[in-house]
């Protein structure tokens, strides 16, 4: 994924603000049918959508007439007003001649449906003061304006979209929103929408009755009931196929969830937070994901920074999770740091966790960080192990399979507590054979195994 710019958030909504959309900062956007992205901004005076080339808005859908649809601001709301169109202009499924409308509604022309919404807006926050939110632990200036945006979030019952690379803190973003929220005590329920083929998913989301498929073999609560009075956090949004999202869209806009293979339909309660690796508007824009639902749910949209953005946090981020594992961390200084520093972190604040917990693994005896047999190479990344062509085969496959040895043997001493003989079992190697590798590599562990 490409860096992201420096913008922190966007609202669609004054939701932050605790008011409604005002005058100028509307637009009628075309969210889906031909010219599906076109925008005009609604002012003081009354808009027209049309075909005819002076209109406001002008479409290219052949069943929109020339002067089809009028738009107009009134205390707050929207007057739409049908201009005698050939094909009619529908809201809720019903034709309308005029109806006041609230933000948020979307009505059809020909094949085309029209969103009126918020104007999306660059939101200035000051720099939170607080070093933390939830989980998360900082220092820079951009991750504590990120803290603020989250601070205001909590406060409210705004749906949060949540963008930035792999391991950025999605996750603890939104476990934070949602335990300094209203909705603390309730649960908090997130579904990976990335992980599962579109029947599986539909089921994990709505739930399913005994025998709506083979192997449905009970009733089963979907994941919008199990977070009802809470949060329910999507996160991979962009791997939500198609014929889910419109289910999804409707769950959302009525907050009522009828489980597959059921007759009828539950209400809910819940706030809803997503998240995503991939910019959404690029999906959009390409067509793979609905555009009424990326508005629905990306009424703040928050860009969450990569590590390599924010190095200054590098260092109260390894307190805090060194911390966590019962070790002071000393002075933050010398070649251990100067390792980290240096690093690109392509796997971000996780990858760095996984490095801390590796280097606490491998150092049974470290009293600081400072102590810490810590090793930050490319390997971390989940690349391939690079081939040398420019030496001897011989030596290029030695090198390779050194390589190998040095990452397997690290990685499986980590996940068993650095235990020699529970290692040797999980690698299936024995025990003697297991030991003098990892003497010939350097990890063996200073304390008796």
């Amino acid at each position: 994924m490409s860096e992201h710019t420096s913008t922190v958030a966007t609202v669609h909504s004054e939701a932050l603000e605790g008011g409604v959309a005002a005058t100028g900062r509307c637009q009628v956007v075309v969210v889906e049918g031909p010219d599906t992205g076109r925008a005009v901004d609604v002012g003081d005076e009354e808009i027209i959508i049309g075909t005819w080339d002076g209109c406001d808005l002008v479409l290219t859908d052949d069943r929109v007439s020339r002067h089809h649809l009028a738009v107009r601001v009134e205390e707050g709301r929207f007057v739409a007003r049908d201009l005698g169109s050939l094909n009619g202009t529908l809201y809720e499924g019903a034709k309308i001649t005029e109806s006041t409308v609230p933000p948020g509604a979307t009505l059809k022309v020909g094949r085309s449906f029209l969103r009126i919404q918020p104007r999306a807006q660059l939101m200035e926050v000051a720099p939170s003061q607080a070093r933390r939110f939830g989980d998360l632990v900082a220092e820079s200036l951009v991750m504590r304006e990120v803290i603020a945006v989250l601070e205001l979030a909590s406060e409210s019952e705004v749906t949060v979209l949540l963008e930035g690379e792999t391991g950025t803190g999605k996750e603890l973003a939104a476990r934070a929103i949602h335990e300094a929220s209203a909705r603390r005590k309730g649960p908090f329920v997130v579904i990976d929408c990335g992980a599962l083929p579109a029947t599986l998913l539909e089921s994990e989301l709505f739930g399913h009755v005994k025998g709506a498929f083979t192997g449905a073999s009970n009733n089963r609560k979907g994941a919008f009931v199990r977070a009802n009075t809470g949060t329910i956090f999507l996160d991979e949004l962009s791997g939500v196929p198609p014929e889910v999202q419109s289910r999804l869209l409707r769950v959302i806009e009525e907050r009522r969830v009828r489980p597959v293979g059921a007759d009828r339909e539950r209400d809910v309660d819940v706030r809803i937070i997503a998240a995503s690796t991939r910019r959404l508007e690029k999906s959009v824009a390409e067509g793979t994901f609905r555009p009424d639902l990326y508005y629905r749910l990306s009424v703040v949209r928050i860009s969450l920074p990569s590590l390599r953005q924010r190095r200054e946090d590098i260092g109260p981020v390894v307190k805090e999770l060194l911390r966590r594992r019962g070790m002071e961390a000393g002075v933050m200084d010398g070649p251990n740091m100067h390792r980290l520093m240096a690093h690109d972190w392509p796997g971000n604040v996780r990858e760095l966790r996984n490095v801390i917990d590796r280097a606490v693994a491998l150092s049974p005896g470290a009293e600081s960080f400072a102590d810490l047999r810590l090793s930050v190479m490319a390997a971390e990344s989940e690349t391939a192990l690079s081939v040398r062509t420019d030496l001897p085969f011989a030596d290029a496959k030695a090198m390779v399979l050194s390589n190998f040895e040095q990452r397997y043997l690290r990685d499986v001493m980590a996940r068993c507590d650095n235990n020699i003989s529970a290692a040797a079992r999980d690698a299936d190697v024995d025990r003697k054979h297991f030991k003098t590798l990892l003497r010939k590599h350097d990890l063996l562990p200073s304390s008796k195994s």
